[in-house]
């Protein structure tokens, strides 16, 4: 394709790119690095015997970096909590002076970031803290020591190795968004599960290898993961096009307007977003727990949420359900679309402008959100409950399919954009680009 290697004639396009793929590195490097006295192969052994459970999740999403107790094995996951908590206070209008900050444009940005950070340092240490107890006294198979010397210099050396990393971690993602191409944080993640699937896939050879699985079996398999993944692709590309009808005016002399468009709404807005704050917000229980891991409720705590029982299942897809409302309440305000469009002498056919034009459009968006956000729980959560019940070998969840999909559709989309910028014609000859539509050769419409 002559679209695809043209950002290779875009200078700026390939250091972005080349500065995108160095962070990744830098992160793979550092997710291997072993935090200094710790028994290696006793965690191992707890990582394989729990690859199914809420720590092997976990793992998954930290790209093997917690499986190592590395430095980097708290990941963004403490960034992410706190910037659910930041939006979740300025989405229920707790503190009026987050709601003023998000009116102020750029400074205001820049001070919630801010606030961010100084919560993702104060969640880093709780979290490191409650990650080190629970590895000094999580059980081993064989009864083999994980920590040698468990003693409060090991306490501290470990925990300030840990906050350090995750704050490096976060810097390096917001890099990555600024300098780079795509979101840093959520790249991250997704070099993190894209560095599993090398071992999924010989796991699957080795089966077949042995006969364990027949070559049907394999081969269904396979088919089931390439139709998720185009059902994924639809449901991450899907739009409800409203169609808008612009009024004719005189503006001097000329005549504008009187052209038909369409206001595009995504089925899920949220994209990866709902899924990721989902995981991370599981993550806090577990936390948690970790600090009376030897009490009988903190030993509840645990076995509640732990991956493969129905009320984990059924927390998840909750919460996946409430992100994507809750997402969408924030990032898009029907009142706002329909001053807009009224202003711009725009209207909904059928619909007059205003008020109405608002309780319609958030009439379409909760309808279509709540079949986006069902579609996504349902893929996150269905491939687990298949493996546990029927014991189908899926080695590749609905979760980390979803992520990897969202990530890629969305750094795609941001390269398709940067080509479009310098009058390149992209990847495709008609696409999305960021929930707008075009075609090439014509004016953009929406």
């Amino acid at each position: 394709m002559a679209g695809l290697g043209d950002f290779f004639d875009v200078p700026d396009l390939r250091k972005r790119i080349g500065f995108t793929l160095g962070a990744i590195a830098v992160f793979r490097v550092g997710a291997s690095i072993p935090i200094p006295g710790v028994n290696s192969a006793a965690i191992r052994a707890i990582f394989n015997a729990q690859s199914n459970g809420l720590l092997g999740f976990l793992n998954t999403f930290s790209g093997g970096a917690l499986g190592r107790f590395s430095i980097f094995s708290m990941g963004v996951m403490p960034y992410i909590n706190a910037s659910i908590i930041v939006s979740l206070l300025q989405g229920a209008h707790v503190f009026p002076a987050l709601d003023r900050l998000a009116k102020e444009g750029e400074l205001g940005r820049r001070k919630l970031n801010n606030y961010t950070r100084y919560l993702t340092l104060g969640l880093a240490c709780f979290q490191s803290f409650g990650l080190t107890l629970a590895i000094t006294k999580m059980p081993t198979p064989g009864n083999i020591p994980v920590v040698t010397n468990p003693g409060v210099p090991f306490y501290l050396v470990t925990v300030l190795t840990l906050v350090a990393g995750t704050i490096f971690v976060m810097w390096l993602g917001e890099q990555i968004t600024e300098t780079g191409i795509g979101n840093g944080v959520s790249l991250i993640i997704f070099a993190g599960i894209v560095e599993r699937i090398p071992a999924a896939a010989m796991s699957l050879f080795e089966l077949v290898r042995i006969e364990e699985m027949n070559l049907l079996m394999a081969g269904a398999i396979v088919a089931a993961l390439l139709a998720v993944t185009l059902l994924v692709v639809w449901l991450e590309t899907a739009v409800r096009r409203i169609p808008v009808q612009y009024a004719k005016r005189m503006v001097g002399r000329r005549m504008y307007g009187g052209s038909q468009s369409y206001l595009p709404l995504k089925v899920d807005q949220s994209g990866v977003i709902a899924v990721i704050f989902a995981i991370s917000l599981i993550q806090v229980p577990l936390t948690l727990s970790m600090f009376y891991a030897n009490t009988a409720w903190g030993q509840k705590i645990q076995e509640v949420i732990n991956r493969g029982s129905w009320m984990y299942d059924i927390t998840y897809a909750a919460l996946i359900v409430f992100f994507c409302y809750f997402y969408n309440s924030v990032s898009i305000n029907p009142q706002d679309l329909a001053d807009n469009l009224k202003k711009s002498g725009g209207f909904i056919p059928g619909i007059r402008p205003g008020e109405p034009t608002a309780k319609f459009i958030e009439w379409v968006m909760e309808r279509i959100t709540l079949g986006g956000a069902l579609a996504v729980a349902a893929i996150a959560v269905l491939p687990d409950v298949l493996r546990r019940n029927l014991s189908v070998p899926f080695f590749f969840g609905g979760t980390s399919l979803l992520i990897v999909v969202g990530v890629a559709l969305d750094t795609m989309g941001q390269v398709e954009a940067q080509l479009i910028m310098r009058h390149y014609e992209g990847f495709m000859k008609k696409g999305r680009i960021q929930g707008r539509w075009f075609n090439i050769g014509e004016q953009t419409q929406a």
